[in-house]
Formats: structure tokens, C-alpha cells, sequence
């Protein structure tokens, strides 16, 4: 038994009264006053104390201290120390080296980009070996001498004396065996310097230049570079820091565009030293490469050092007989001078033409030899070329004039066999270059001789230009077929697919879904045989990426005949959610408007559904939420306008797809919600029509609601950890209840029905052994069967009747309501008898009180029974002593108030009723 509600006359009462408030001087932003007061105590007996009050003041505002100066960082700014000398120096040099290389601009690639690749591209599984030269204790640093001219003496016989000292060789080296050795070296040379063991730091970097000269194991010579020439650019750095470490006093430091007149005597003269130090070197090779790792260093003695010194050391490298080492030391000469002196030109052209006048010698009988000797064939000796080829031609073509590309270029076709040659200029040039000559470029090509260097590399490398720069337009399609005529007769699998990959980004970005779909169609005749595509994952996916990258109208990209076939061909599951993952970022990323093209939503659904179904026990948090981040963003663009039964079967089908995913399911709801929204805002005309829409739209609605409770995990994620998912669902559920005071019975389903097909889910639904979750919803059931009793509701939709209007009072459905009530207060009584346990005593006078206060707000207490319940739950939550006292004392005080209040006399006698419990 409900009692009435006179909702208005309660918010009347609870209204707070409007009290007039005068500030007076007091305002919010006017200063504060302090005052402080100090006592001083001369001694612990107390013989004598002063107190001292200090004026009255205004707080000084800290910001205003920046005016005058006297703010922390001004202070700390005025008073430099040797730390800000040194701080200024560091950045004083790395101003500088920005300056060295303003004239590369961030169009040139730098080498750092190209280490990784080779290190990762040249590799072996022979067996390596490293010549270690020791050197003899004699003359170790240590021997006190004063005269700097027997210092420099003993420094030299140190050196004499490693190159005739003994030899130590590391032999059956791995390649992970060799790259640890090379390290420790370098951290060798690291740790000699700072403990001031210059000369052992030179012995070091000598004998790793020696290396460069072996070429035992000749497929592993790219990476052995790298690595040797790291271990140089680190002697050069601290020999050029050193020095200029040198110039600097306790009150300047160089400035950024020093000149030789700049630099004191001591420096100098340590620079000659180094210099003079590295002419004692005798073999060829270290000798060089030393050399060149300090070539910045000129800066300190000459203006014209540096320009000096390039073309003398490229004509020392004349003198290395064997092709391939000598290629490789340009290639380090030409990475040297770009850094330090990249406007000189001249040496770096010098490099080039003295390379091509030795081409030949890579045809030669000793080379040809040499290769026999270690059973390498020339198709695998030419491209060890490459890095180094690639970098020199880089150098010199980087912002050259046209002409003298076109001389490079009519050089290169002068030479016999040049397909090596051709590479590296159409890897090296700029690409709009040879996208301009692209038809000249397939003439050279086809003339080339296939023995020494396949063509179809030389297909891929101008593929790679005209994904870069475009091609003149009446050429495009003839140059697609000549380079398809070759690609597509390729018979290796592997060959075939890493020059298709290329050639599928220029078809992309210059022909229709119709080439497209021609070029997928015969990746997939290639791949298919013998399951070839299970070794060419990395480049299915890299041509996948480029078809999406330039179809983003998804409705083009599914009508692209072949390309759900070409996703099939991706059969191991992590790379195939990697794909979905792929297409779906790039749906989510392009797609503007939302759509309800049934062939984009049943393509779509398959990639979610792939991603979805990968999720297993061992999947990590974050791949979980970023699979349902993608799988939310498809749903939020699907959108069937006014067509909300449509869109409510879209929302159903998605559930049972996706209910591995919580926040999909969450989506979801959110989704249901706002859909009725936006039903109820649409919706026009009179009442009965608007009302009976409402009904049938939010009827099913609240179903799919509904049946999406017992699909709710246990536990949840919440920023990044897992919890309990009941405190959550006890909300959504109250929630869920308040808003079906508004919704109208369906005149088919009978009385109440939405609010009895809720009960039933929250009786079925497995809650915790221990949990009070589901009495509480009960409770907040009985507050909704309350507010649907009385004549006229709390809260309405506009212009839509709800059962008030409908049933206006009607008997009949008060007593439904009622019979209600009672199913499910004698639900809560008795969950209340099984908590009559030691255990959860505490858990019963809990709930015992919050069920007399929802009895108390909602019901009718002049009813005998009702009353009777009352008594009966005040004296239980007292029982066992486990309730607040003062709780029971403002509940009780409460009571005897709102018997004051008109029509509410009967409760002066439930007061009477009501004890409070006393404690000894």
C-alpha cells in the first residue's frame, strides 16, 4: 500500500529559504591582513621571555618579485658559475654543428637511416674471425717524463710498438659473436678515453680500421663497415670535443662561426699532434679511415684544412686494390665530407668518376677468383655494392644542377654491364628525375644484360621513384604494361611479390578500381600455388596498406572484386587481425558520414568479427581495448536515419557478434539509450499517435536493454585494472527502472510488463554468494511500483501518455501494482531471514533499516500490516547491536517532525512504537 504524493507540496518543503547577505568590507579579491606574533624564550626555567607582535601587512604577491629582479631564476641567472660556462659551451657546439649542416637540408637522407637495414639486410651464418694486434707493456703511459718532447717520443714508440707487437686472432666467431666483440671494442675506446689513455684509444681505433680490409667471409663486409665505422665516428667526436674543449677559458667559449685565429696554441698544437700521430700510421687502410674520422678537426689549424684534405684522401684511395673495399672507404670519405664540409662539391664528384673508372675491376679475373674461392655467385656479389654505391651517388646528386645528373647518367650507359650502376643512380637521384625520364630509364633496362643483376630489381628501384614523384601522364599506362610484362613472368615467389608490392601503390595512385583489381587478381594467381603467401606476409600487408591508403570511399574499396578474396589469402590469425585493424583505422580515420551500404556493413562485420573472435584468455588488456575501440567506431557510423526498427536489428546482431568485448556491450547500451532518444524526438502529431509510436519503438528498445543484463561479465576493466561489475550494473539498473516510469504499457504484454521482464532478469542473473546487490535493486523497484501508483507522476515525456494518463487509477492495475509490491517485498523478507548468521548480522540490521526507511518514504503506514512490517524492521535492525545508535536517534527525531505535517498524525503513534536500544 502505496501512500499519495503531493510532489509539489514536497518541493515546496524542501525549497532552502533565500536569507539576505551583507558583505560589508569584506569582498572575496580584496588583500589579505595577517598579523604575526612571535614568543621568544630565553631560557627552559622561563626566568625571562619576551612576545613580540609585528605589524599588520599586506602578503607580498610572489609574482610581483619578477619585476625587480629578485625572483629565484633572475638570481639564479646573475650568478653564472663554471656549470653555466659549461652549459653555454654545449650549446654554443651544438648550434655549430646545426650550422656545419645547414646546407643539408631534411630532404637529404641521413645515414643513421640507412644503418639499420644493412646491419639487418647483410648477414651470414659462416663463421668470423678478428685480428686483435695487442702490443707489447713496454712503454706503457706512467713513465714520468717533463719534457714534452720525450713525452711525444714515447707516445710514438707506443705506437711503433703495436704494429710490431703480437697478434691476437679470434677465430670461429659467430655473427652475434662478432657484433659483442666489435661493441666491447667501442666501449673499450669510450673507457680508455675518459681514464686518459689517449694512445691506447688510437691503438684501438687502428686495429678496428685493419678489419675493414678482410673480406674472408664477403657477404658479411656491408654490415662489418657499420659497425667498424661507428667505432670511428666515436674517436672522431671525442678528438674534436677535446679540442675544442682546449679553446675554451673560465670566461668564453668559441663562437659559433670560430676561425683558426680564434684558436689559442695549445689547442693547435694538440691538434697537429693527432694529425701527426695518424701520417705514422703505415698500413694504407687504417690509415685513411682514421684520417677521414678527424677530418673536422682541420677547422682548428686552417681555414682551407678541410678543402685540402678531401681530394688528398681521395686519391689515397686509389691505392686499395680490391673494388669493394674501395667503394665502401668513398662511401665513408663522401659521409665524412657531407657532415663537415657539404659545399664542397668537387671531391665528392671526384669519388664518382674515379669509381666508374674502376667498374671494370668488378668484372675482372680477381674478382672472379676471389668469388670461386668462397663459392659466391655474382647475382649474390653485386648487390653488396649497393649501400655504398647508393650513398656516394646520393652525395653527389644531392642538389646537383640537371646537367650534371644527365653526365652522370650518360656515363653510367657508356659502361658495359651496368645494371649496378643503374640501380644505384635510380636509387640515389632525386625521384622526379627519373619519374621524368621514366621511358628512357625502361629502354636501359631492357638492354641490360640479366646474368650479373636480375631486372626486376631494377623494375622495383623505379617503382620506388614513381611512388614518389609522377610520371608524365601519356606515359603512365605505357609504363605500367612494360613494367607488368616483366614482373608478372617472374617464376620465384618471392622475386615476384617484393617488385608487385612496389608497382601496387603506382596503380593505386594513377589508374581505377579496374587495374587495381587486374594487379590483385594476379598477385593472387602468383601467391596461391603451394601456400607462397604464407612466406610473404610483411609484403601482402604492405600492398593491403596501399590499396586503402588511396581508396578511402570504402564503398569503391569493396567493390573492388578481388580484394575480399586477397584477404583471405592472410591465413595466420595475427596477421590477419592486423589487417582488420588496419582497414577499420582507416574507416574510422576517412569516413565522414555515416552510412548503411549493406555491402561496406557486411564487409565491415566480417573484419570486426575477425578481430573479435582472436580474443582468448591470453590476449593483453591493451590489445582488448584497442579492438574495441576500432570494433565502437564502425558501430557509431552506422546509421539507418528514421528507419530505428532497422538501425534496433543492426544493435541486436552486433551484440551477439560482439560479446567478448565489454566496452562493445557498453556501446551498445549507450547506443539503445540514445536511440530512443532520438525516437522520442522525431516523433509529430497528436498524442495518441505520437503515444503509440513511442510504445512500439521503446518497447523493443527496452527489450534489447533487457536482454543484454545477463550478458554483463563479472568483472569489468576500469582504467587499465579489472573490477567487479555489480556496483556498476546496481546503477545502470536503478537507472533503468526510474525510466520506465515514463513508458507506457503495451496494450499486447500486458500490465507492468517491461518492469516484470526486468525482475525476472535481475532474479535469474548469477550474483555474488555474499552480495546484497539484488535487494537493493529491490528496493529501488518498490520506490518505481510507488511513484505508479499515485494519480499523477513525478516526470513525463512531452506529449506522451504514460500509464497515469492510461490507466488513470484504475483498479485493476493498483491491484497488479500492489500484487507486485508484495512478490518482491516478500523477496526482500526473505533474504533478510538468511541473514541470521554470526557472519552477517551486520549485513541484516543494514538492510533491515534501509528497507524501514524505503517503507517509511513510500508507503502507507496507516495500513495495519505496513505498520506492523515497520515495527518489526525497527526492532531488527537494533537486535544485535550492529547499527549506529545516532542514526537511530535522527531517524526516530525525524519521524516525530513529519507527524506534525498535515494528514501524517498517524506516525505521533508509530514514534511511540519505535524504542531506541540502550547500551551498558
Amino acid at each position: 500500500h502505496s501512500r499519495n504524493r503531493n510532489y509539489k507540496a514536497e518541493f515546496a518543503s524542501c525549497r532552502l529559504e533565500a536569507v539576505p547577505l551583507e558583505f560589508g568590507d569584506y569582498h572575496p579579491l580584496k588583500p589579505i591582513t595577517v598579523t604575526e606574533s612571535k614568543t621568544k624564550k630565553v631560557n627552559r626555567k622561563g626566568s625571562t621571555s619576551s612576545t613580540s607582535s609585528s605589524s599588520s601587512s599586506s602578503v607580498v604577491d610572489p609574482l610581483s618579485s619578477v619585476l625587480d629582479g629578485t625572483d629565484p631564476l633572475s638570481m639564479f641567472a646573475a650568478s653564472a658559475d663554471p656549470a653555466t660556462l659549461a652549459a653555454a659551451m654545449d650549446n654554443s657546439r651544438k648550434k655549430r654543428d646545426r650550422d656545419d649542416n645547414s646546407i643539408v637540408g631534411s630532404d637529404f637522407e641521413p645515414w643513421a637511416s640507412k644503418r639499420g637495414e644493412i646491419l639487418a639486410r647483410y648477414t651470414t651464418t659462416e663463421k668470423l674471425s678478428i685480428n686483435l694486434f695487442m702490443g707489447s707493456e713496454k712503454g706503457k703511459a706512467g713513465t714520468a717524463t717533463s719534457a714534452m718532447s720525450e713525452k711525444v717520443r714515447t707516445r710514438l714508440e707506443e705506437l711503433d710498438d703495436f704494429e710490431e707487437g703480437s697478434q691476437k686472432e679470434l677465430l670461429n666467431l659467430t655473427q652475434q659473436d662478432y657484433v659483442n666483440r666489435i661493441e666491447e671494442l667501442n666501449q673499450s675506446l669510450k673507457d680508455a678515453w675518459a681514464s686518459d689513455q689517449k694512445v691506447k684509444a688510437l691503438k684501438i681505433v687502428i686495429q678496428c680500421s685493419k678489419l675493414l680490409s678482410d673480406t674472408s667471409v664477403i657477404q658479411f663486409y656491408p654490415s662489418k663497415f657499420v659497425l667498424i665505422t661507428d667505432i670511428l665516428d666515436t674517436f672522431g667526436k671525442l678528438v674534436y670535443e677535446r679540442i675544442f674543449s682546449m679553446c675554451v677559458d673560465n670566461r668564453s667559449v668559441l663562437p659559433d662561426q670560430f676561425s683558426p685565429e680564434n684558436v689559442n696554441d695549445t689547442a693547435k698544437e694538440t691538434c697537429l699532434n693527432w694529425f701527426f700521430k695518424i701520417a705514422s700510421i703505415r698500413e694504407l687502410i687504417p690509415r685513411f679511415y682514421v684520417e677521414a674520422s678527424i677530418l673536422k678537426c682541420n677547422k682548428f689549424l686552417s681555414k682551407t684544412g678541410i678543402s685540402e684534405c678531401l681530394p688528398r684522401l681521395t686519391c689515397m684511395v686509389r691505392g686499395i686494390g680490391d673494388p669493394l673495399v674501395s667503394v665502401y672507404a668513398r662511401a665513408y670519405l663522401c659521409r665524412v665530407g657531407m657532415e663537415v664540409a657539404p659545399h664542397l662539391k668537387e671531391s665528392l664528384n671526384k669519388n664518382f668518376f674515379d669509381f666508374l673508372l674502376t667498374f671494370k675491376q668488378i668484372h675482372g679475373d680477381t674478382v672472379q677468383n676471389q668469388l670461386v674461392l668462397q663459392g659466391v655467385e655474382l647475382p649474390s656479389y653485386l648487390p653488396l655494392y649497393s649501400p655504398a654505391m647508393d650513398w656516394v651517388f646520393q652525395c653527389v646528386s644531392y642538389r646537383a644542377p640537371e646537367a650534371l645528373l644527365t653526365e652522370m647518367m650518360e656515363r653510367c650507359k657508356k659502361l658495359g654491364n651496368n645494371a649496378l650502376l643503374l640501380n644505384s643512380v635510380m636509387s640515389a637521384f632525386r625521384a622526379e628525375f627519373i619519374a621524368t625520364r621514366s621511358m628512357d630509364f625502361i629502354g636501359m633496362i631492357k638492354e641490360c644484360d640479366e646474368s650479373g643483376f636480375p631486372k626486376h630489381l631494377l623494375f622495383r628501384s623505379l617503382g620506388l621513384n614513381l611512388a614518389l614523384a609522377d610520371p608524365p601522364e601519356s606515359d603512365r599506362l605505357q609504363i605500367l604494361n612494360e613494367a607488368w610484362k616483366v614482373i608478372t613472368k617472374l617464376k620465384n615467389p618471392q622475386d615476384y611479390i617484393n617488385c608487385a608490392e612496389v608497382w601496387v601503390e603506382y596503380t593505386c595512385k594513377h589508374f581505377t578500381k579496374r587495374e587495381v583489381n587486374t594487379v590483385l587478381a594476379d598477385v593472387i594467381k602468383h601467391m596461391t600455388p603451394d601456400r607462397a603467401f604464407e612466406d610473404s606476409y610483411p609484403q601482402l600487408q604492405s600492398i593491403i596498406k596501399k590499396v586503402i591508403a588511396h581508396f578511402h570511399d570504402f564503398s569503391v574499396l569493396f567493390s573492388v572484386e578481388k580484394f575480399l578474396p586477397f584477404l583471405d589469402m592472410f591465413q595466420k590469425e595475427s596477421v590477419r587481425v592486423e589487417v582488420c585493424k588496419c582497414i577499420m583505422e582507416v574507416f574510422i580515420k576517412h569516413q565522414q558520414e555515416p552510412t548503411k551500404d549493406p555491402v561496406i556493413l557486411n564487409a565491415l562485420l566480417h573484419v570486426c568479427k575477425t578481430m573479435h573472435d582472436s580474443v582468448n584468455a591470453l590476449t593483453l588488456e591493451d590489445e582488448k581495448r584497442m579492438l574495441a575501440y576500432l570494433i565502437n567506431g564502425f558501430i557509431k557510423m552506422v546509421s539507418f536515419g528514421r528507419d530505428f526498427e532497422q538501425q534496433l536489428s543492426f544493435y541486436v546482431e552486433t551484440r551477439s557478434m560482439f560479446c567478448n568485448l565489454e566496452p562493445v556491450l557498453v556501446q551498445l547500451i549507450h547506443s539503445v539509450n540514445r536511440l530512443a532518444m532520438e525516437t522520442r524526438k522525431v516523433m509529430k502529431g497528436n498524442h495518441s499517435r505520437k503515444t503509440a509510436a513511442f510504445v512500439r519503438v521503446s518497447d523493443a528498445f527496452f527489450k534489447a536493454a533487457i536482454s543484454l543484463v545477463p550478458e554483463v561479465p563479472k568483472m569489468i576493466n576500469i582504467d587499465g585494472k579489472m573490477r567487479p561489475s555489480e556496483s556498476f550494473l546496481l546503477e545502470f539498473l536503478c537507472n533503468f527502472f526510474s525510466t520506465l516510469l515514463i513508458v507506457p504499457d503495451h496494450p499486447e504484454h500486458g500490465v507492468l510488463f517491461l518492469v516484470r521482464e526486468l525482475l525476472n532478469v535481475v532474479q535469474d542473473y548469477a550474483w555474488e554468494e555474499n552480495s546484497d546487490e539484488k535487494i537493493r535493486i529491490y528496493t529501488c523497484v518498490l520506490h518505481l511500483l510507488s511513484a505508479m501508483s499515485q494519480e499523477t507522476y513525478l516526470y513525463h515525456v512531452d506529449k506522451v501518455d504514460s500509464n497515469d494518463s492510461l490507466y488513470g487509477g484504475d483498479a485493476k492495475f493498483l491491484a497488479e501494482n500492489n500484487k507486485l509490491c508484495e512478490t518482491v517485498m516478500a523477496q526482500i523478507l526473505e533474504h533478510l531471514k538468511t541473514l541470521a548468521k554470526d557472519e552477517a548480522l551486520k549485513r541484516q540490521s543494514s538492510l533491515g533499516l534501509s528497507f524501514f526507511n524505503s517503507i517509511l518514504a513510500h508507503g502507507d503506514l496507516c495500513n495495519n500490516r505496513l505498520n506492523q512490517l515497520s515495527v518489526s524492521l525497527w526492532h531488527l535492525a537494533q537486535r544485535h547491536g550492529c547499527v549506529d545508535t545516532r542514526t537511530m536517534v535522527k531517524t526516530l527525531e525525524y519521524i516525530k517532525k513529519q507527524s506534525k505535517q498535515p494528514d501524517m498524525g498517524h506516525l505521533t503513534e508509530l514514534a511511540l512504537r519505535l524504542p531506541l536500544q540502550t547500551r551498558t
